[in-house]
């Protein structure tokens, strides 16, 4: 009797663990698995298959190895695979810092102290540590003794509404826009003060939901028949597995918001 209470518990685990036990190819943004394209055709992998993956210069996992190791588990990969930011920050020319020749990382604030005269771009007293670098340059400038601005700062997918002049007077504005499919985060309008622009906007990724990613999760857009699909920040997106699969992923997960370029997509089986 006790055998085949046994035997009835190891099947049962069995058919537990085969049941939804995989794990999707690891969507690494600044880092990818040891020898990817060779093993990106073997996804999704069952639980307990483990790949090492490395991150991009000036990038570091949370362990900060060179290799680090993931697991698929129950829960997904573990521990969950990211890339952190690194930002050198050198001596500051004209004006001090604690933290003249460290290494910070993703998400750290710095204090600048400017000597008499010069100040950090957009008059900050601190800069941060974030995704592409330095929020500001670390350094100090001397300030227009007239109040005058030269050029407006440019931005990542995006550029102001009237051609560039080489000089601006103090209290002189610009205004800026993004490209198509992006959205503008911040004052859509700068004015010159001091000598100094006051911070731009930036202009946040699109998401793009292409025909091969929805085939990767075996699931099509809801309302729409399309084989690539451009969405802003913001917007939501709703999926639906397609024909011949079930959901593998909760109901929730497939009504989805773009949010910087990023989507979390449901997965059908």
């Amino acid at each position: 009797m006790l055998l085949l209470i046994s035997i009835i518990f190891i099947l049962w685990v069995s058919c537990v663990h085969g049941q939804g036990g995989t794990c999707d190819f690891p969507e690494i943004k600044h880092g990818n698995i040891y020898d990817e394209d060779t093993y990106k055709q073997s996804f999704p992998v069952a639980i307990g298959k483990y790949f090492y993956y490395s991150c991009d210069h000036s990038f570091v996992s949370p362990s900060q190895s060179l290799w680090t190791q993931i697991i698929c588990t129950e829960e997904g990969w573990s521990p969950t695979p990211k890339c952190i930011r690194q930002c050198f920050f050198p001596w500051v020319e004209n004006g001090h810092s604690a933290s003249s020749g460290q290494t910070h990382q993703e998400g750290d604030t710095i204090q600048i102290v400017c000597d008499t005269g010069y100040s950090v771009l957009y008059n900050q007293s601190s800069i941060q540590c974030t995704e592409s670098g330095w929020s500001t340059p670390p350094k100090c400038s001397q300030r227009d003794p007239k109040g005058k601005c030269g050029p407006p700062p440019p931005i990542d997918n995006g550029d102001i509404t009237s051609f560039p002049l080489p000089a601006y007077a103090p209290g002189s504005s610009v205004e800026y826009r993004c490209q198509d499919f992006y959205t503008l985060q911040g004052n859509r309008t700068i004015i010159c003060r001091n000598g100094q622009w006051l911070k731009p906007p930036k202009c946040l990724d699109a998401c793009v939901v292409s025909e091969e990613i929805m085939e990767k999760h075996n699931i099509q857009l809801r309302w729409r028949h399309v084989k690539k699909f451009y969405s802003k920040t913001g917007d939501n997106i709703e999926f639906i597995c397609k024909a011949g699969y079930h959901r593998k992923s909760p109901g929730h997960a497939f009504r989805v918001t773009c949010w910087e370029g990023k989507l979390m997509y449901p997965t059908c089986v």
